[in-house]
């Protein structure tokens, strides 16, 4: 099987020519592998050999590695394929085709031989076959269909449940098989099922595949089981358990890719292992790693090597796959052949989706590393690979030509080698001479080029930048699913990390890229926050202004009952002013929120504060809410309404929200303390004369409002940068500060005093 595809057959299509109609079979198998169709046969009966020849060829551009492409009965077409370079992985046989042999023999141990099986003779017929000779049964069909005039009795469910029970393979239903069938086949023990008419004749077929997809995710609450090949042929199962690994949390397509490098150590950090697995973080993945060798080298050179047996090797691979996922492969340093052979029969077994294989093979002095026996078995490794990302000495090894000195000298001889090994290659310009560093995409499969320029920058610090390339392509590629993407973001990664390098100062030689220069700079290394820890820290903040207005006459008397009336109607005058225009301050917050949960909280707390509190201040002040009929705003009102002004015409959301909080908050809080009793009894009296009023301090309603205003206050402030963050805390603290002003006012004896507050310095 094609180690470019793990053999995940969970929706397979088949295609028929006259069902696709007049939009061709091209458009439609296109259609439905964008819809997530993981396997294509192509099956037409009357084509030519040649006609088939060209299908196949249009058939593998389209599809370009999304998904495995396998021919129908005819062997020689797929041999014919791949003798012209065309990606064609395997076959699919009927009992009445090719000996099945004869495929496994003609195509090797890469590709992918499927067979037909419907009866008991036909599973023991294929039990007696070598381990290895087949990857998987169709078995079918499930119920009568049009598409196979030929077919035998139906099998129903029931039926083949039977036949998936009697052998290890894994089996793929097929005939007559629609959505509704999906779950009781995965039931009844399907590794897939196999349509033909139900998305070739489908009016769009992206929407029928993704159909398919979808009901096979549900029907056991995980992702598609994705069958590996542990041992070949009747050993296959879905993990080392045999239980399907459960899938990540949210879309599994935007689930972190775990990423492993298979490479040697390097002690001064800034390549090998040391540096993919920083490569892997920085771009978001996951990063493991098997290590090949351990070297004594720094940024001047290397002093030594030590291959740990091949053996030991295997053991790290086979723990990890036993265990993880893998999304993606970085091969770097293969110290000799017996390492390169371990990880060429590890890639066979597992089949990674994404394979990148930097071909560590030339020192930096120009010298061969490996030996030819080495070299031989490097050769054999290149098929295994997606992508090979050679420099420009390793690449004329691989070409078997002498170092090319000019772009157009690398491109190709890049050409050379992506027809002879059937692999794409990433041909890399920078050793050239020039002021450009440019490299290319090179797949002569599909004869494309695809190049990528830049100006060449200018440092010392290049250890290590092949190994960073290589990792940060195998992760992106398994992030954004395409190749071109994935190359050109992981090259301005790449360029960021270079132009930062010597920025570290590390070592006297050729000293590392700064893989996180682009992460430091725009996430900063300071821990954010939980809400709890922000909500704490804040509420800690302000413990001196909570202090002082406890302690303020104007609070004392209001809970006591002592405030003078004069005085009170005084406070409910200006409140009054500001509740009008703190209304509009809220109606702002609304108008900036990008969340519609809190657009709405916001819109409701304006119309709250006009219509409910408004109302209460009208029936103290003797039936007028018109703050027009109220005397002027003193000082402190003044100051406090300029404050949430002007946050507001800043435009910050942020800010904003942390500006208004204090009303709520403090508000609440004194409430609470007042109904239980932290004032003394005095409040909780119904002959109280503010009893109305401090009654609305501890109002049910208001305390869920307020609950929620703190939540979307602090959650915000947790996930903002910590400039907007330490913005947000200041005008928080402001009007925490305005607060204590607005409640001293009424009982402040000297302007002075008044003016101190309104003016207090925020910290």
């Amino acid at each position: 099987m094609s180690p470019r595809h793990p053999l995940d057959l969970s929706t397979y299509l088949v295609t028929d020519a006259a069902l696709c109609g007049e939009r061709g079979v091209t458009d439609v198998v296109a259609e439905a592998v964008a819809g997530g169709v993981r396997v294509v046969q192509l099956r037409d009966k009357q084509a030519t050999t040649e006609e088939l020849l060209d299908q196949v060829a249009e058939l593998a551009r389209v599809i370009g590695g999304r998904a495995a492409l396998v021919v129908n009965d005819r062997l020689d077409v797929v041999v014919a394929a791949r003798e012209r370079g065309i990606r064609v992985d395997g076959v699919h046989l009927g009992q009445g085709d090719a000996a099945v042999l004869a495929a496994r023999r003609a195509l090797g141990p890469d590709a992918i031989v499927g067979l037909t099986a419907n009866t008991p003779a036909h599973l023991e017929a294929v039990a007696r076959l070598p381990r290895g000779t087949v990857d998987y049964l169709g078995v079918g069909v499930i119920r009568p269909t049009t598409t196979k005039p030929d077919h035998p009795p139906a099998l129903g469910i029931d039926g083949f449940a039977a036949i998936a029970a009697a052998t290890e393979l894994p089996c793929v239903a097929i005939g007559g098989v629609g959505v509704a069938d999906v779950t009781a086949l995965r039931r009844a023990g399907a590794a897939g099922v196999a349509v033909v008419s139900a998305i070739c004749a489908a009016r769009d077929p992206r929407a029928a595949a993704a159909e398919f997809v979808a009901r096979w995710a549900e029907s056991a609450g995980i992702e598609p089981v994705r069958w590996e090949a542990r041992s070949r042929g009747l050993e296959m199962r879905p993990t080392a358990s045999g239980d399907p690994r459960p899938a990540g949390k949210g879309d599994p397509a935007a689930r972190v890719p775990r990423v492993l490098s298979i490479a040697g150590s390097d002690p001064s950090g800034g390549a090998g292992i040391q540096a993919d697995l920083k490569s892997i973080a920085a771009v978001g993945g996951y990063g493991m790693a098997a290590i090949t060798a351990l070297t004594a080298q720094n940024t001047r050179g290397v002093r030594g090597v030590h291959v740990p047996p091949a053996t030991f090797l295997a053991d790290q691979l086979d723990a990890i796959a036993d265990d993880i996922e893998i999304d993606a492969v970085k091969i770097g340093m293969l110290a000799n052949a017996e390492v390169i052979d371990t990880v060429a029969a590890w890639l066979r077994r597992i089949r990674p989706p994404v394979v990148v294989l930097d071909p560590v093979m030339v020192a930096t002095s120009g010298d061969r590393l490996l030996d030819p026996a080495a070299e031989r078995a490097l050769r054999d490794l290149l098929p295994l690979a997606d992508v090979v990302t050679p420099n420009v000495a390793e690449l004329a090894v691989l070409a078997d030509a002498e170092s090319a000195t000019t772009w157009a000298g690398v491109i190709a001889q890049a050409e050379t080698v992506s027809a002879g090994f059937g692999v794409r290659v990433l041909a890399k310009g920078g050793h050239l001479a020039g002021a450009t560093a440019p490299d290319a995409l090179v797949d002569a499969a599909t004869a494309t080029i695809v190049e990528f320029d830049g100006d060449r920058i200018a440092t010392t610090a290049t250890h290590g930048t092949g190994c960073s390339l290589s990792s940060a392509v195998a992760t992106l590629r398994a992030s954004h699913g395409e190749w071109e993407p994935a190359i050109a973001e992981s090259r301005r990664w790449l360029r960021e990390s270079l132009r930062h390098g010597e920025e570290l100062a590390v070592g006297g030689g050729h000293g590392p890229v700064h893989h996180f220069a682009g992460l430091w700079s725009r996430g900063g290394t300071t821990t954010a926050p939980t809400a709890a820890e922000v909500e704490a820290e804040w509420w800690t903040h302000i413990v001196d202004v909570r202090s002082a207005i406890d302690d303020l006459p104007f609070v004392r008397g209001l809970a006591d009952g002592t405030l003078p009336r004069d005085v009170f109607s005084g406070y409910l005058a200006q409140d009054a002013i500001y509740l009008g225009e703190y209304a509009r301050v809220l109606a702002e917050a609304s108008r900036l929120a990008s969340d519609a949960s809190e657009q709405a909280f916001w819109a409701r707390s304006s119309v709250g504060a006009l219509d409910g509190e408004l109302a209460l201040h009208a029936e103290w002040l003797g039936g007028t809410s018109d703050p027009g009929a109220a005397p002027e705003p003193d000082a402190t009102s003044v100051a406090y309404l300029d404050h949430l002004h002007a946050t507001a015409a800043r435009g910050s959301y942020a800010e904003l929200v942390a500006a208004v909080l204090p009303c709520y908050w403090i508000y609440a809080d004194l409430g609470d303390r007042l109904a239980d009793g932290g004032f003394g009894a005095a409040p909780r009296d119904p002959e109280h004369p503010y009893a109305s009023w401090l009654a609305t301090y501890g109002d049910a309603e208001f305390a869920v409002a307020n609950r929620e205003a703190i939540r979307i206050v602090i959650e915000t402030a947790a996930a903002a940068p910590p400039e907007v963050r330490e913005r947000m805390r200041r005008a928080f603290r402001r009007s925490s500060e305005l607060e204590l002003a607005f409640f001293a006012a009424p009982l402040v004896a000297d302007a002075g005093r008044a003016d101190a507050l309104t003016a207090g310095a925020s910290s």
